[in-house]
């Protein structure tokens, strides 16, 4: 610290001696279009290599920073967007961090990675493998054709479902499903911790509210959690999961857990015979025990991190929720009402479609679960 301060001193000395010091020039910005253009070669060569199977409709980088390193060197921030042609509306964005070095007069990029802070894309985990379906389109590292396909059929069972209960006019009905080799890879694309995710068969990126053009989602399969489904357990999670890409331009902060999980779960469970008191068995026991819920699962309730126990009963709470709004209220005024909630909240919702109170809702969906679980 001593010494700091004293070569401060000798350093105004300096500048009393001269006549007063400047400031150093700031250094004029770099001229980032070679930097660009070496971006949009590697976007070329990404699309004729790694990604020559995957149906593109876009895939570009845009310089945003660039920093040079020495001579020859140049680390780079770039904005990372891509659309799937046929299934997005809105690209995927993502941040990468570039390095670019000069040789032979030409800058070439020799290192793209995640920003910090953002994740890797699956293109990164190895080499992607294509399964078309009829509504579904997927990408696999580390899979086999067979399991690639199984996905697929079971994508394309669960689109024509959702679509019947959330109609055309409202999404694409199209999905695009990524299944990682591993629950590692898995917890990699979401930029979590892998453990968080080892029971959960399948979850769904995507920015909620962005309407038609915001960024696209993406159902992402846990493959271990998954190949222990039987088949209608398959059909089940896809079915959610693509509920959550249809009705994610209505999906918005406002829209509590409770709904837009217990509607996924609605449609999934639309047109099949499955007895509620089976398929929630953790809600059952406690209904019967007399442990009716007070209020509607909070969306604390359905953090990952949550009691095993406790998550499955926040899970048949909301679909429960929702399925007393299409007994009582009819299935247009669910729609109606799940659109409402995302605009305006859940309790302004209820009173303008439902023309009901949070209490008295309540109260209904207590006695609710009793009728269908005791």
């Amino acid at each position: 610290m001593w010494v700091l301060r004293r070569t401060a001193g000798v350093v105004l000395g300096l500048c009393l001696l001269v006549g007063g010091c400047t400031d150093r020039a700031p250094e004029p910005p770099l001229d980032t279009a070679p930097f660009q253009e070496a971006a949009d070669r590697r976007a070329a060569a990404l699309r004729a290599g790694a990604l020559a199977g995957v149906p593109l409709g876009s895939w570009s980088y845009r310089i945003t920073e660039a920093r040079r390193d020495g001579g020859d060197r140049v680390t780079a921030r770039a904005a990372l967007g891509y659309r799937i042609a046929g299934y997005d509306g809105g690209a995927v964005t993502g941040e990468r961090a570039l390095v670019l070095t000069r040789q032979g007069g030409r800058w070439h990029v020799t290192s793209d990675r995640p920003a910090p802070g953002d994740s890797p894309q699956l293109w990164e985990q190895g080499a992607v493998d294509v399964v078309r379906g009829k509504h579904s389109l997927v990408l696999g590292v580390g899979q086999d054709a067979a399991r690639l396909r199984s996905v697929a059929a079971a994508a394309d069972r669960a689109v024509p479902a959702v679509s019947d209960a959330w109609p055309a006019g409202l999404w694409t009905r199209r999905v695009v499903v990524l299944v990682p080799g591993s629950l590692t890879a898995m917890g990699a694309l979401l930029g979590e911790p892998a453990a968080g995710y080892r029971g959960i068969a399948a979850v769904t990126t995507g920015r909620v509210g962005g309407g038609p053009d915001g960024p696209a989602d993406r159902v992402i399969v846990n493959p271990e959690a998954y190949a222990e489904l039987g088949a209608y357990g398959q059909r089940f999670v896809l079915a959610h999961e693509t509920t959550h890409v249809a009705t994610r331009a209505h999906t918005s902060k406002d829209t509590p857990l409770w709904l837009s999980e217990g509607f996924a779960d609605w449609v999934a469970h639309r047109g099949t015979s499955r007895d509620p008191a089976g398929v929630a068995p953790e809600l059952r026991d406690a209904v019967r025990a007399g442990d009716v819920p007070a209020a509607l699962p909070t969306d604390g309730d359905f953090s990952f991190a949550s009691d095993a126990d406790a998550l499955a009963r926040a899970y048949a709470g909301g679909w429960l929720a929702c399925d007393l709004i299409a007994g009582r209220w009819g299935e247009a005024k669910l729609r109606d009402f799940y659109r409402a909630a995302g605009a305006r909240g859940a309790e302004r919702a209820l009173g303008e479609v439902l023309a009901t109170t949070p209490e008295d809702f309540t109260a209904q969906w207590r006695d609710h679960l009793r009728e269908r679980l005791g």
